[in-house]
């Protein structure tokens, strides 16, 4: 069976607000966002967050560096699927799903292939509650943003049980934290 991955960066006060850190990532979160995509073939989005990453990261003018490369190209040739009642269009090997995404997930992870990414954070409570997140891989960056979007806000309807199953602490300041469900 697939597993499903989480992977974001967040504030030390837990804003995943893309604005929220300033700045760029450097080559080691690069590395560690690049080696996580290795063992995907799938990646999900919400509408806003694949309207924030494409077209920017399809766009080679984009890639600065060889690990911006690597990222760019990555996501771009992947196969993915964007949630959205209101995207008419979605290019870059993107399919649009206007159904609930449990039970889209569900099938999806029942079907051959590699790990799935989940890059989103307007579904993140409701895919997590309903037990499909396998991983969670949370960068928190030394920031506290102040204000922005949270990866959970509000009461979740129960408590979601996560083991801690690695760290990772980069130059940068920045720290890696792999959770899998306990």
């Amino acid at each position: 069976m697939r597993k499903i991955i989480y992977a974001i960066n967040m504030s030390i006060d837990g804003c995943v607000g893309h604005t929220s850190f300033g700045g760029s990532p450097d080559e080691e979160l690069f590395e560690y966002f690049n080696s996580l995509l290795q063992d995907v073939d799938l990646i999900v989005y919400g509408r806003k967050m694949y309207e924030i990453m494409f077209p920017y990261w399809a766009d080679e003018a984009n890639w600065g560096t060889e690990w911006e490369t690597e990222f760019g190209q990555g996501i771009t040739s992947l196969n993915k699927i964007v949630f959205s009642r209101s995207l008419t269009s979605a290019e870059y090997n993107t399919h649009i799903v206007r159904t609930d995404p449990v039970n889209e997930l569900l099938k999806l992870k029942q079907a051959p292939g590699k790990n799935i990414s989940l890059d989103t954070v307007s579904m993140f409570a409701q895919l997590a509650l309903a037990g499909l997140i396998d991983e969670c891989h949370l960068v928190v960056h030394p920031v506290i943003a102040g204000r922005g979007p949270r990866l959970v806000e509000g009461n979740f309807a129960e408590r979601l049980q996560l083991k801690l199953a690695e760290t990772k602490v980069f130059k940068s300041g920045c720290i890696a934290l792999k959770y899998v469900k306990s």
